[in-house]
């Protein structure tokens, strides 16, 4: 990290934020892309495959968000070392992460050979959509690896300060997704049209190319040369390491994830129309939820780079620019969410009753994105500092305990109606057990953000003054 980084003014820090934090943003919108052109292409090929591929891309977004976050705890770690100039270690724990992408892919690639346990949750499941599942999650077996590898590049860009390199890959990777898409679902150039599974063959080609693609730049690029990039030995200090802070990472994030998946359940007992409306706010909140998220990824190498360099000062500033853009964020999207509610209920369904019950459960959208982009970014922060199991047990009691459980109480349980004169105030013609749902997930983002911001500047104060002391 230079002098001249180190010396950066608050204004200078949120430009350098908003730098690395936009083509996160656009990686990631890019990766969302691809869950969106499998569905609606496979909508068009059949009612079967666009049934086998609502069950089948649940359980493997399930398995690989899981499996994705413990892979990220390379970023704080690599970024650390950056930050200090360790460029071999940093190297090193890039190749110990290759490592752990296939051990993790291994475990996941099992997961996914056996979907039984997953599909009994749903029910009884035609054999014909059965099928497809099975197709679908064992071309996604060899997808697994790569995409868990390519996490591995996209953690060092990241950790590095180059993110751009990985937003130009998804890039690329999108109009491969579309073209494979089109080939192996409808059938193109004398090749069997395939639905489901070709979507799935389709995930697995450009992964394995995206991958590819990452490592000829990292091998090439010269900046990339002081970190002597290549497959070491396991090194089991390092794995250890990475493991300690990764996996509560990966358990936070499919807390998050789970929590959702019961949410939709849970939901689905209000009907189809209700059903619908939930499916659009939940879709919209996690568009929005990626500019928040992007912002955290930043912050937190930026901050992890500040630590590992002895800046304790400039990693403080990191976090309250970070905490400033990711407010803002969240704030700029609940404007336009607000000001344009109506059309966007309309982009998502021509059907009036979904788009009336999604506007009203817009209303709620603003109190819970702002709490959950508030303790996003604090979580991430929290995580340059390598803190992640305590952030994950809060989450657990927060999310899982008050948002979903309370939820399931105060929607449908023995306290169904308590909420309702505060509902009436906030989302007045919102469906009852909906809304419920969104306003205790909305008091869970709220309590995780109460218990970890004061940990958070805790942590901070004491290393600042350790900094102060040892210099």
């Amino acid at each position: 990290m230079s002098a001249a980084t180190r010396m950066m003014t608050f204004a200078a820090t949120v430009r350098l934020l908003v730098q690395q934090a936009w083509p996160i943003l656009i990686a990631q919108w890019a990766g969302m892309a691809f869950g969106v052109m499998d569905t609606a292409m496979t909508g068009h090929a059949s009612a079967t495959d666009l049934a086998a591929m609502a069950l089948a891309g649940s359980i493997y977004v399930t398995i690989f968000v899981g499996l994705m976050g413990v892979v990220h705890a390379l970023i704080p770690i690599m970024a650390q070392h950056f930050g200090a100039g360790r460029m071999r270690e940093a190297g090193l724990a890039w190749s110990q992460g290759i490592w752990l992408a296939l051990g993790l892919a291994l475990v996941g690639g099992v997961c996914l050979l056996f979907p039984g346990p997953w599909l009994s949750l749903s029910g009884e499941v035609d054999p014909g959509v059965r099928e497809r599942i099975e197709g679908y999650l064992m071309a996604l077996v060899f997808a697994l690896p790569a995409a868990l590898m390519f996490r591995t590049v996209h953690a060092l860009c990241t950790a590095v300060s180059r993110p751009k390199v990985v937003m130009s890959i998804n890039l690329v990777a999108v109009g491969l997704k579309a073209f494979f898409n089109w080939v192996l679902i409808y059938g193109k150039f004398g090749i069997p049209a395939m639905g489901a599974v070709g979507a799935g063959i389709s995930t697995a080609l450009v992964f394995w190319i995206s991958l590819t693609l990452g490592m000829l730049v990292i091998r090439r690029d010269a900046y990339y040369a002081p970190l002597q990039l290549r497959l070491r030995r396991p090194h089991w200090p390092t794995l250890r390491e990475l493991l300690r802070l990764g996996l509560p990472m990966g358990g936070s994030y499919l807390i998050e994830v789970i929590a959702f998946t019961f949410m939709a359940l849970m939901i689905a007992r209000g009907g189809i129309f209700v059903t619908g409306a939930h499916q659009i706010m939940a879709n919209l909140v996690a568009l929005c939820y990626m500019a928040p998220m992007a912002v955290g990824i930043a912050a937190s190498a930026q901050t992890a780079q500040a630590l590992g360099a002895g800046d304790h000062g400039l990693a403080r500033r990191m976090g309250r620019a970070g905490m400033l853009l990711a407010v803002s964020a969240a704030l700029l999207n609940v404007v336009i969410v607000l000001a344009g509610r109506g059309p966007i209920a309309a982009a998502y369904t021509s059907d009036t009753q979904v788009a009336l019950l999604a506007v009203s459960l817009f209303a709620l959208l603003p109190w819970f994105h702002v709490a959950d982009a508030s303790q996003t970014l604090t979580v991430s922060l929290l995580r340059a500092y390598k803190i992640a199991f305590l952030p994950m047990l809060v989450q657990m009691v927060a999310l899982g305990g008050i948002g979903l459980i309370g939820g399931w109480y105060f929607a449908f349980g023995p306290g169904a109606g308590t909420l309702a004169p505060v509902l009436s105030v906030l989302a007045p013609q919102a469906p009852a057990g909906a809304a419920t749902l969104w306003a205790m997930a909305t008091i869970g983002m709220l309590l995780s953000l109460a218990l970890l911001q004061p940990v958070y500047w805790r942590v901070v104060g004491r290393a600042v003054a350790q900094g102060a002391s040892a210099s």
